[in-house]
């Protein structure tokens, strides 16, 4: 969503994963947007607040999701169960985007969000040809998250003390980053 990056718990299961798509939100699936963006548990790790109201949800579907560059919903038999976005940078650092998503809480554990990272990670270069370099910044709390991105195929670089401030305290987060010339992940 914006800024920073919000995941799932990432483990892995089921078998769901041949059903999961990834497509555009849109204004009709407010009302599916709102199931995760409203959940405490789903935001706990993202930069946005939970939204408490469908107007909410529809200023920002309007205002942020629809212009920005590459957002997805990542759907279950074609229902947006939760989303992923790559914002790419630009100027000086257009060879570098930034992955982020989010998936309803009673999806977390199947692997669905693993799956959807694998399916961004096995296009998104040829989508963005300037992009070099796929990031992903996790809170050194969000374990499932890491684990998801390691699954994927990026590699941990680091931590980063103090990097982000969410919810009014400054988080400690872990990059992790997968390189074009990188083996790509099987989806």
């Amino acid at each position: 969503m914006e800024g920073g990056s919000c995941k799932s718990d990432g483990k892995e299961g089921g078998n769901e994963l041949s059903e999961i798509t990834l497509r555009p939100l849109d204004l009709s699936d407010i009302d599916h947007f709102m199931v995760w963006a409203a959940d405490d548990k789903v935001s706990r790790f993202c930069s946005w607040e939970t939204y408490t109201s469908k107007e909410a949800g529809i200023d920002m579907m309007k205002n942020k999701i629809i212009p920005h560059p590459w957002f997805r919903a990542i759907c279950l038999d074609n229902r947006p169960i939760g989303s992923i976005s790559v914002t790419p940078k630009t100027g000086v650092d257009e060879c570098r985007g930034e992955i982020g998503y989010a998936l309803g809480f009673k999806y977390w554990g199947r692997g669905i969000a693993t799956q959807a990272v694998k399916m961004v990670a096995n296009t998104i270069f040829s989508e963005f040809p300037q992009l070099e370099r796929l990031e992903g910044f996790v809170d050194v709390e969000n374990v499932g998250s890491q684990r998801v991105l390691q699954k994927a195929g990026f590699q941990r670089e680091g931590a980063l003390r103090k990097y982000f401030r969410s919810k009014g305290k400054t988080r400690d987060m872990v990059m992790f980053s997968l390189l074009s010339t990188d083996p790509q992940p099987q989806a």
